[in-house]
């Protein structure tokens, strides 16, 4: 090897080694006061995102920077990376990401974080290595516990309840059952009540009317049914309604409270739900608090988020809005989406 390319190849790597350094350094600015917040849910039109977007807005009258939102018209991927270069580009602070998919738009997130742009999640999170924090909405034993709790106040912890899940294969609510199942072994409150089936909805509106009304037919006695999914408790409140079986049988589980408001107000159903509008709240102040490195995404880390009050970090990386509330007659009013 001549001298002359040796010294070449030692400057290429002197300066390659420069340049990852400075990126580093880059990567690791913190800002000196408010900055703007680009939001990017998971699509453009969901009216649920456009609840929080609302609650962004309200943080940033208060703390200043600004809020942004962007988003897809499809809930992709790859048409959430597009986004992600397009807020790198316009030079925003802090990407605040719903990801349609944890692991496929982590490369392009962490690029974003070589540019000097910090990246938080919320609702649905990315892999951990490509943010600080995840804004989570509930935690999922906790609404487990609180669904099954719901369906006992309904019938009086007493009698035959069914569950109407979405699929087979759909992990957080496979869990939500086995710890329902576990809470009921172990608690001597539960122990008049008595599961008869688990059924499924199949992400289908038709389908989740089918299977409740199949349900009230094969167990005469039945009481209730917990419904964990946001598609399927409206969709068996109305084909409940329309057989003339809805108060005879209650109903409980996820959704956004508005679809099934008529239903909360007459006592029939109750729904868990958080505020929408607070996670957005939430999320802009973290996403402030990242921006100006008073928040590093370490457990036990704390920050203030305004008329919310103070939060913890926890493990990995996520922090909590709180307990979800039951939707009752008394509160719903409370609920926007």
């Amino acid at each position: 090897m001549t001298s002359h390319l040796l010294k070449s190849l030692l400057l290429a790597s002197s300066l390659i080694a420069v340049a990852s350094v400075a990126s580093v350094a880059h990567a690791e600015e913190c800002a000196t006061g408010p900055v703007t917040v680009g939001f990017l849910p998971k699509l453009d039109t969901d009216p649920y995102f456009q609840v929080a977007q609302t609650g962004a807005e309200e943080a940033a009258g208060e703390i200043g920077g600004k809020a942004i939102k962007q988003a897809p018209s499809q809930a992709t991927a790859e048409a959430q990376i597009e986004f992600i270069n397009n807020l790198v580009s316009q030079k925003v602070g802090v990407i605040a990401i719903s990801a349609n998919d944890a692991n496929a738009v982590a490369p392009a997130l962490k690029r974003a974080m070589q540019q000097g742009v910090k990246i938080v999640s919320y609702d649905s999170d990315v892999a951990p290595a490509a943010r600080t924090v995840f804004l989570n909405q509930a935690a999922g034993d906790s609404l487990a516990e609180m669904m099954l709790e719901s369906m006992g106040k309904l019938i009086d912890y007493d009698g035959e309840f069914a569950i109407l899940s979405s699929t087979p294969t759909a992990t957080n609510q496979n869990a939500w059952i086995d710890f329902m199942k576990a809470k009921m072994a172990s608690e001597p409150k539960y122990a008049k009540m008595k599961l008869v089936q688990v059924a499924y909805g199949q992400e289908s509106e038709q389908v989740n009317q089918q299977q409740a009304l199949g349900l009230a037919q094969a167990f005469p006695n039945l009481k209730g049914i917990i419904i964990p999914a946001g598609i399927g408790l409206p969709a068996a409140a109305r084909a409940m309604e329309q057989a003339g079986l809805l108060g005879k049988i209650k109903l409980t589980g996820l959704a956004p409270a508005t679809l099934i408001k008529k239903y909360i107000q007459d006592g029939s159903v109750q729904d868990i739900w958080w505020n929408v509008k607070d996670l957005g709240y939430l999320t802009y102040y973290a996403a402030q608090a990242v921006a100006q490195c008073k928040l590093t995404g370490k457990e036990g880390e704390t920050f203030k988020a305004g008329r919310l009050g103070d939060y913890k970090v926890g493990k990995g990386g996520e922090v909590l809005l709180g307990p979800a509330d039951i939707v009752t007659p008394a509160n719903v009013e409370e609920f926007k989406f």
